[in-house]
């Protein structure tokens, strides 16, 4: 592993781009909707406790998706930009737990990891909670930024042990830096508050000195809400395309491991990710 598993900018990996979507910049589509604060967002939509789904959508599409959606749909904003870099540095148990058990569908699992928001300097330390009844929870704590990404402090360690208990769970003895991901998101929200739309992009996978990027002309749609089919869903439905099994860490770690069987998320791995390769260079960032 590499000693460190702090983020840099995901942007900066990305290749292929057309002209009219820059590195750094939102994805087609976007552009028409009106600006929504944070506070506004977690006000309509917080949706901590939801229902999410995954679709891998054509980059060429997305202007189509989102067509007529001005008066139903806003754009998160932070200090003018819509587009915001994401690192993740997630944390397993020794032989993979976390990982095995998404790999097998166990309806009780969790995830850990730490989360950088890049540009406005904020880290969180996250647990994932995935219920018997399909419904993941989130429950987070903020960290100083000089906090470390890659391993279990007494207070992030207190704080898993707490969270685990409550959804009775036994919390793992040891946890180790697995894999990061960085990538670049923009965040839809709808007015009523129904469904919240991530819009991801140039999505790299590292774990050791390898590395594996989602390709340039795909963009990774998460829906997240409380009820059935949103109106995104359904444009989607019209469009052609179909929830996708995908993850972020598992698609990263059982790309990058060699012999880590990933037989849950093949088709969508081999629908959006380049080969791997070795890390280019030293990751430097927050």
């Amino acid at each position: 592993m590499r000693p460190s598993l702090t983020g840099g900018p995901a942007g900066s990996l990305a290749v292929g781009r057309s002209p009219e979507f820059p590195p750094g910049g939102p994805p087609p589509g976007l552009a028409g909707l009106h600006p929504v604060s944070l506070s506004e967002m977690n006000a309509r939509a917080a949706l901590v406790s939801r229902t999410c789904r995954k679709y891998l959508v054509p980059i060429e599409l997305m202007p189509e998706l989102f067509a007529g959606a001005e008066r139903d749909f806003g754009v998160l904003e932070i200090g003018g930009r819509t587009s915001f870099r994401y690192s993740s540095a997630y944390m397993d148990t020794p032989d993979l737990g976390t990982f095995h058990d998404h790999r097998q569908g166990r309806r009780l699992r969790y995830k850990v990891r730490t989360r950088t928001y890049v540009d406005t300097g904020t880290k969180m330390f996250e647990v994932k909670l995935k219920g018997a009844r399909g419904v993941t929870d989130k429950v987070r704590i903020e960290l100083p930024m000089e906090a470390p990404s890659d391993r279990l402090t007494p207070r992030t360690r207190e704080f898993l042990d707490r969270s685990l208990t409550a959804y009775r769970m036994e919390a793992p003895d040891t946890l180790l830096p697995a894999a990061v991901t960085d990538y670049r998101r923009s965040t839809v929200v709808s007015s009523c508050g129904q469904e919240r739309v991530t819009v991801d992009t140039d999505l790299v996978g590292y774990r050791g000195d390898r590395s594996v990027r989602m390709r340039p002309d795909v963009v990774l749609l998460e829906i997240k809400t409380r009820g059935g089919l949103t109106r995104t869903e359904r444009r989607l439905h019209r469009l052609g395309l179909r929830e996708a099994r995908f993850s972020k860490y598992a698609a990263a770690l059982s790309s990058l491991e060699p012999g880590l069987r990933g037989n849950r998320w093949l088709r969508a791995m081999g629908r959006c990710l380049d080969l791997p390769e070795p890390v280019r260079g030293l990751r430097t960032g927050t």
